[in-house]
């Protein structure tokens, strides 16, 4: 069932890779596999699937895929998934128990472990996020880092789900969007959301024009300003608001921080950070634990000093309702260092709870029953304790 807030996708989506697509895409020793089974006899098998490291699960993709792989065959497929979508799944525990025909199995594990794992590692980061800032709404910006449309859609998939959980687990706002049109019904919207880039920026030859330029191209939508460009994040912004005071004062207007980690926002230095952090988040401050987390609290780019320092300038102009908008490498690790600060943050975009390691997204299938007889290779004896269960 889709995450709840989130829509089914589109009706009449066709699987992907369809059915004579599996032999040019499964590994080769899966389908010679095959081939030696259609020669001395098929058997009933029942697969463990699981991963090495905790995520979140994110199974949909994955079984939908190979609920259409068995209606292409003319075959059944018993999956039984052990945790309801959103579930915290730990290290080594199965997410699901796969069981049918070895033939019609053994050539599908290539692309179901595809559709899974990834999955479910992003569904686990974008949870972690969600968490530790539960006052903060998301904006999944990840498409452009994508691999191609169906890793973008796994990833938007993956951001509700973990979205979701963070709703019901902390009362979080979790993910309000995302970029793109082709994967907006994860998050139960028709369409993308953004407003733009700094190449609109630069088009227009200054921020307020082309704050003024995207108004009367869009005048009933709220408005989002980059204001890093000319690197005069503070300056720019409240030109903004007076350019806009109308739209300030009713919350209308955002402006986006996406200062590169090149330098400091502008009227800050490393002292100037350190000084407005111990005003307004003393205890971030004194509590730091590693040196990413110092950088993520008073470093260039977008700190949190930065987001601090941007909504005191806005506050002490009168333009209190004014929001801001954070974008800029919020990892899992940089949010918690927001949380930390207690950061006056609105809105995060953010690409970054794709995984950051691929190698801890890999899923793994075992075999654990030929024709009901237990049986798993040396080592991986612990799953055979699932069988029942």
């Amino acid at each position: 069932m889709p995450a709840d807030g989130a829509r089914a996708a589109p009706a009449g989506a066709a699987p992907s890779p369809a059915a004579d697509q599996v032999a040019r895409l499964a590994d080769k020793y899966f389908l010679k596999t095959k081939d030696t089974v259609g020669r001395f006899g098929d058997v009933d098998v029942t697969y463990a699937v699981f991963m090495r490291r905790p995520v979140i699960c994110t199974p949909r993709l994955a079984v939908a895929w190979l609920e259409a792989m068995a209606a292409a065959r003319g075959v059944a497929f018993d999956i039984r998934l052990r945790y309801p979508e959103g579930a915290w799944v730990g290290a080594g525990e199965p997410l699901m128990m796969l069981s049918g025909p070895l033939y019609h199995l053994v050539d599908l594990e290539t692309i179901y472990l595809q559709k899974l794992g990834p999955a479910c590692v992003a569904a686990y980061n974008a949870y972690q996020m969600c968490v530790d800032l539960p006052n903060v709404s998301f904006l999944a910006m990840d498409a452009r880092h994508c691999a191609g449309q169906e890793m973008a859609d796994m990833m938007a998939y993956a951001a509700s789900v973990g979205s979701t959980a963070a709703k019901r687990d902390s009362g979080a706002r979790g993910f309000i969007g995302n970029a793109t049109d082709a994967t907006a019904h994860h998050f139960g919207n028709a369409q993308g959301m953004g407003t733009m880039p700094h190449a609109l920026i630069g088009y227009a030859g200054s921020t307020v024009r082309a704050a003024e330029m995207y108004h009367e191209a869009f005048p009933d939508e709220p408005m989002t300003v980059l204001v890093d460009y000319f690197a005069q994040e503070v300056t720019d912004a409240l030109a903004v608001c007076r350019r806009f005071p109308e739209m300030a004062a009713a919350g209308r207007l955002s402006f986006r921080l996406d200062t590169h980690g090149g330098r400091y926002v502008e009227g800050l230095d490393l002292n100037s950070s350190y000084a407005i952090l111990d005003r307004r988040a003393p205890r971030a401050i004194k509590g730091y634990r590693t040196e990413t987390e110092l950088r993520h609290l008073v470093g260039t780019g977008v700190s949190a000093a930065a987001i601090w320092h941007l909504r005191v300038q806005l506050d002490e102009a009168g333009f209190q309702a004014a929001r801001i908008v954070a974008s800029s490498g919020f990892t899992p690790a940089k949010c918690k260092a927001m949380a930390i600060a207690e950061v006056p943050v609105d809105v995060i975009g953010t690409g970054s709870y794709l995984p950051e390691t691929w190698t801890e997204t890999y899923a793994t299938a075992d075999i654990v029953a030929y024709d009901g007889n237990p049986s798993v290779k040396v080592g991986r004896e612990f799953l055979l304790r699932y069988l029942d269960r």
